[in-house]
C-alpha cells in the first residue's frame, strides 16, 4: 500500500513543472534585454541557448536512473534549489560569462525537474496516465506564461534584474513543499537494473518517440526563445510588448492542456496528435507570415494549441510501454529531445545573422512540423504492435 499522499504527490509535480515553464521562458523573455545590456548579435544570442540546453541535456541524462534508483525527494529538492540560485545569477549576473554559468545550471536543474515529475505522474497515474500528464503539462503553460506575462506588463517600471529576481524568490515556496513531504518509495531500492536500463538504449520505438521529441523541443525552444525578438525585429513591436504578446503563445498552450483531459475520453491520441500537427502549422504560418500583430496574435495563440499535445502524449505513449523502467525511459527520449532543443534555436540565430530571422524560422518551422507528423504515424503503428 502506498505510504504517501497520493494529492499531495501530485501537487508537488505540478509546482515541479511549474518551475521548468519558468526556465524554459526565461531566456526568451529576457533575450531582447540581455543583447541591449551585453551587446551580443545573434550567434551569441544562439549560443545561450545551447548552453542552458547542454545543461538540461545532462539533467534529463541522470534524472531517470536516479530516481528509479533512490526515488523522487532528493532529486526534485536539491534541483529547486539550483533553481532558485541560477535564476537570481541570471537576474544580477555583472558579466556575460557569469549569465552562461547561471544559464547552465539553471537548464540542469530544469532537464532533472522535467524528467522527475512526468515520470512521478506516470508512477502515480496509471489507470488515466495521458489525463495525468496533460493536467501537469498546464502548470508547465502557467510557469512559461507567467515570466513573459511579467516582464511584458512591468518592464516599464521595473528592470528586467529585478523582476527575474522576484520570481527566482518564488522558487523557495516548492523548494520547501518538497523537502516537507514524503515521496513514493525507489522503483529499486536493492539496486538499479544497469542491463534493463542499457536494453532501452536499444529499443527502435522509443528511440523513434525521441525523434519525435527531438524535433518537438527545437520547434518548442525556438519558438519560445525567438518569438519575442521576431516581434520586436521584423514587426516593429517595442521590446516590453513584444514579450506581453509572447505570452499569448504560453496562454493557447494552457487552455489546450487543461480541455486535453476531458478530450481524451472521447477523442483517440493519434487523432489528437494529428489535429495537433495541422493546428500548429497552421499557427506558424499566420505568425511567420505576418506583417502586423494584428495577424501574429492568432498565429501565436494557435501555435501554443497545436504545440500542447505533443509532450504529454508522447510521455503517456512512452510510460505505457515501459512502465517498470519508466524514469530511464523517460529519460533516453528527453536526453534526444534535448539535443533538439539544443540544436534549433542556435541554428535559427546563425542563419538569422546571414539572412533575416523570419526567413530563417519560415525554413526551419514548418518543415519540421511535417517530418514530425510522418514520423509520428509511423511509430504509432509501431507502438500498437508492441503493446
Amino acid at each position: 500500500m502506498a505510504t504517501y499522499n497520493k494529492k499531495l504527490i501530485f501537487i508537488s509535480a505540478c509546482m515541479g513543472m511549474l518551475i521548468f515553464g519558468i526556465v524554459i521562458a526565461v531566456l526568451g523573455s529576457v533575450l531582447p534585454s540581455v543583447i541591449e545590456k551585453f551587446r551580443i548579435d545573434m550567434v551569441d544570442a544562439g549560443s545561450l541557448f545551447l548552453i542552458m540546453n547542454f545543461g538540461m541535456l545532462l539533467g534529463s541524462m541522470i534524472f531517470g536512473p536516479v530516481v528509479d534508483r533512490y526515488g523522487y525527494k532528493g532529486l526534485l529538492t536539491l534541483c529547486s534549489f539550483l533553481v532558485f540560485m541560477s535564476l537570481e545569477g541570471i537576474a544580477f549576473s555583472p558579466g556575460i560569462n557569469v549569465l552562461r554559468i547561471s544559464l547552465f545550471v539553471v537548464g540542469f536543474a530544469g532537464g532533472s525537474i522535467n524528467g522527475g515529475t512526468n515520470a512521478l505522474v506516470s508512477d502515480i497515474s496509471e489507470e488515466n496516465r495521458g489525463a495525468g500528464l496533460s493536467f501537469l503539462g498546464v502548470f508547465f503553460g502557467i510557469g512559461a506564461f507567467g515570466v513573459p506575462l511579467l516582464l511584458g506588463s512591468l518592464l516599464d517600471k521595473f528592470s528586467y534584474e529585478s523582476l527575474i529576481g522576484f520570481v527566482g524568490m518564488l522558487i523557495i515556496i516548492p523548494f520547501a513543499l518538497f523537502a516537507a513531504i514524503k515521496f513514493p518509495a525507489p522503483k529499486h531500492e536493492q539496486g538499479f537494473p544497469l542491463s534493463e536500463g542499457f536494453k532501452l538504449t536499444r529499443e527502435t520505438t522509443l528511440l523513434l518517440f525521441g525523434l519525435i521529441l527531438f524535433m518537438q523541443s527545437g520547434l518548442e525552444m525556438t519558438i519560445g526563445g525567438w518569438s519575442a525578438t521576431f516581434l520586436s525585429e521584423e514587426l516593429a513591436i517595442q521590446p516590453r510588448k513584444a514579450v506581453l504578446f509572447f505570452s499569448l503563445f504560453w496562454f493557447g498552450m494552457i487552455v489546450a492542456r487543461l480541455a486535453m483531459s476531458e478530450i481524451l475520453r472521447r477523442i483517440a491520441k493519434h487523432t489528437i496528435m494529428m489535429v495537433s500537427y495541422f493546428t500548429a502549422f497552421a499557427g506558424a504560418a499566420i505568425l511567420l507570415l505576418s506583417q502586423g500583430i494584428a495577424a501574429a496574435i492568432p498565429g501565436l495563440l494557435l501555435t501554443g494549441i497545436g504545440f500542447a499535445a505533443i509532450f504529454p502524449l508522447v510521455f503517456t505513449y512512452v510510460g505505457d510501454l515501459y512502465p517498470k523502467l519508466s524514469g530511464t525511459a523517460f529519460s533516453v527520449i528527453l536526453v534526444i529531445g534535448l539535443l533538439g532543443a539544443m540544436t534549433y534555436p542556435y541554428l535559427v540565430g546563425f542563419l538569422a545573422e546571414k539572412i533575416d530571422l523570419r526567413t530563417s524560422m519560415l525554413l526551419v518551422v514548418p518543415l519540421t512540423l511535417v517530418l514530425s507528423a510522418i514520423l509520428f504515424r509511423i511509430v504509432d503503428a509501431r507502438s500498437k504492435r508492441e503493446q
